[in-house]
């Protein structure tokens, strides 16, 4: 049974820096695209970041270009979200997802990912 679990949310001030990571089970997580994936109270689930399966190709939304690091751990099963300088506007229920594939591209569409997990929390306020 595949299972992530997301950790490493929290409160934190304007400026500030958080560290996600998810980790995975059940599957041989290095097949596997990593995106994370975000949403907002009231507002549609959107694409953050993405990585693929050899960690050789990353891919970010343009909001977060700059601030925010994706990279991944296989021999750990686990998938990291650096996020600086983190703006009110980052607030949201991040959640990470998997896409069996092999090809070094990256996805921004939650269609292409088939596994997600249950979310953390961010919470960016002065």
């Amino acid at each position: 049974q595949v299972q992530f679990v997301e950790s490493g949310g929290g409160l934190v001030q304007p400026g500030g820096s958080l560290r996600l990571s998810c980790v995975a089970s059940g599957f041989a997580s290095e097949y596997y695209a990593i995106g994370w994936f975000r949403q907002a109270p009231g507002k549609e689930r959107e694409f953050v970041a993405g990585i693929n399966w050899s960690g050789s190709n990353t891919y970010y939304a343009g909001s977060v270009k700059g601030r925010f690091t994706i990279s991944r751990d296989n021999g750990k099963n686990t998938v990291y979200l650096k996020m600086n300088n983190l703006k009110p506007e980052d607030t949201a229920i991040y959640v990470c997802a998997a896409r069996f594939t092999l090809s070094d591209y990256v996805s921004p569409s939650d269609h292409d990912y088939n596994d997600w997990g249950q979310g953390t929390q961010v919470t960016v306020s002065s």
